[in-house]
């Protein structure tokens, strides 16, 4: 299990809007994907190089795959980069100001301190 790379999907998916789209449309096709093209580049490792420590366990994978917020949270997924990927996916399917955001709070509302640790 690697945080980092978990959090590294999340935040570059979010800053992308084509992947945001794909994510959204196909998230388990474009998990794998990501995982086979882009998690070696996190390092920065010449692209004929691949590393097999840089993948996505099956929790993690599934977690991805299945735009779930509170098991990523549970592996240790930063709230701040689920959220903001999430709002990208999922307000506009909402109908009032805030909805999703309350809806993802409340998802979460079980956790109490300590919380899952999000250190990488």
């Amino acid at each position: 299990m690697s945080k980092y790379l978990l959090n590294k999907f999340l935040f570059m998916v979010d800053r992308d809007a084509e992947l945001v789209e794909r994510y959204r449309s196909e998230p388990r096709e474009l998990v794998a994907w990501w995982e086979a093209e882009c998690a070696n580049t996190v390092l920065n490792c010449h692209t004929g190089e691949a590393s097999t420590w840089l993948r996505f366990d099956d929790a993690e994978r599934e977690a991805l795959a299945t735009h779930d917020h509170v098991k990523l949270f549970e592996l240790g997924a930063h709230p701040f980069l689920t959220l903001t990927l999430f709002i990208a996916l999922f307000e506009r399917d909402n109908t009032e100001p805030l909805e999703y955001q309350k809806s993802y709070g409340a998802r979460l509302a079980h956790f109490s301190m300590p919380y899952p640790d999000i250190a990488t």
